[in-house]
């Protein structure tokens, strides 16, 4: 694996001490047509979030936010990464954090190119104590029985995208312990084989 507790202190390290207002910024006052976006996973990571869309995400993010009655489960398997990937199940004793965007409208399709396999859902989510309702997030839409452990470069990408728009702490640090376990229980049929 390729991020260890080490590397997670220092990417939180980093995150503190650079630009401090990433994690609050408002979206761009803009008259171009928006709307509200709840990205929980690899889309949190504005960087990974540029490659699909084509232009910088960052002006666009909103801040921190909280999806409430959802839990993140890695029911999902992307064949392009070839690995199981975050979806959000519905769970009324569970939150998902994660991060709200209020994106241009001509990036609907290209954002729907990206998420393809999965469906839109409206939600309600909290940020900054404001109530935001018909947010737009994406569900899988054929899961999988149980769990399917991310690869290294996904289990990355998620981690830095959450520390990155300033998550709370505890929350990134249950994230990478869920999936860490993930890959361990995974790789344990291939260590009673060899043995």
């Amino acid at each position: 694996m390729k991020v260890h507790a080490g590397q997670f202190h220092a990417l939180r390290t980093q995150q503190t001490h650079r630009d401090s207002h990433l994690g609050t910024l408002r979206a761009v006052a803009n008259p171009e047509p928006t709307f509200l976006y709840f990205a929980y996973g690899s889309c949190m990571c504005p960087v990974d979030l540029k490659r699909s869309l084509g232009e910088r995400t960052h002006a666009y993010a909103i801040g921190p936010a909280t999806l409430k009655g959802y839990r993140l489960a890695f029911y999902a398997y992307s064949s392009l990464r070839n690995c199981g990937v975050l979806d959000v199940v519905k769970d009324p004793n569970a939150a998902v954090e994660g991060v709200l965007y209020q994106l241009p409208w001509r990036l609907s399709d290209r954002l729907d190119e990206r998420e393809i396999g999965y469906h839109h859902e409206t939600v309600e989510v909290r940020s900054q104590g404001k109530i935001y309702p018909n947010v737009r997030t994406y569900t899988a839409i054929d899961k999988l029985p149980t769990e399917l452990a991310p690869n290294d470069w996904y289990f990355n990408v998620v981690l830095r995208g959450a520390i990155t728009c300033g998550l709370p702490e505890q929350y990134c640090w249950r994230l990478f312990d869920h999936m860490h376990q993930l890959q361990q229980r995974q790789l344990q049929p291939w260590e009673r084989r060899s043995a």
